[in-house]
């Protein structure tokens, strides 16, 4: 009896720590250069830090959503996805980066600053829905290959989906604190902090278009 209740607990903390290394896993994914390029550029919109926290999570749930239903298609319907397509989904998240920094760019010099910011969370849920895209193919080919049951092959992305939706509500928070009035008085130093992460927001963009379109 002793001997089995012992493999029951032992059973349990392997579960458990299964668990928190799958959150921890989509904690870091969240932390991907990016992700975080993404959430700069959205999180810049914003004066206070509820709003920017609010984002991350709308991204998060976005892109939870987004490698759930390919993890649906994949796993559940063994509906095959080439990596070719997959190449094109990055390159797709490439595109949304340079139109990300061009749009900021173009608000602070032509629109009117914080504007109908109601609306950026549905743009955040929008770009995670989009970044989830990126990356998911291996993700759930690695699920496929060590979950022993398509339902627990979608719990462990639904897992991981928390975890990053934790790390880019942590993202969202750091980084939105520059762009807050409380902590910058000095409007051409907030401006030249959005121009700075608009351009990394091009480039790095550009530079995934680019290696995935195999254009060099």
């Amino acid at each position: 009896m002793i001997i089995s209740y012992l493999k029951s607990h032992i059973s349990n903390l392997k579960k458990m720590f299964k668990i928190f290394l799958t959150i921890y896993s989509g904690l870091e994914h969240a932390f991907e250069a990016d992700h975080l390029l993404a959430v700069n550029t959205l999180v810049s919109h914003r004066e206070n830090l509820k709003q920017s926290m609010k984002d991350g999570i709308y991204w998060g749930i976005g892109h939870t959503a987004t490698i759930f239903f390919i993890g649906i298609l994949m796993i559940g319907f063994k509906f095959q996805i080439g990596e070719e397509v997959f190449k094109n989904f990055e390159a797709g998240v490439g595109v949304m980066l340079i139109i990300l920094g061009l749009y900021r760019v173009f608000k602070l010099y032509f629109l009117k600053e914080h504007s109908h910011t109601h609306n950026t969370s549905r743009a955040a849920f929008g770009v995670g829905l989009i970044h989830g895209l990126a990356g998911s193919g291996a993700l759930v080919v690695l699920v496929i290959s060590q979950m022993k049951t398509p339902l627990e092959g979608l719990m462990y992305i639904l897992i991981f989906g928390l975890g990053s939706i934790f790390g880019m509500f942590l993202a969202a928070y750091l980084f939105s604190i520059p762009y807050t009035k409380s902590l910058l008085k000095s409007k051409k130093l907030q401006a030249s902090l959005v121009i700075i992460s608009s351009i990394l927001c091009i480039v790095y963009g550009g530079k995934v278009v680019v290696e995935n379109l195999g254009l060099l």
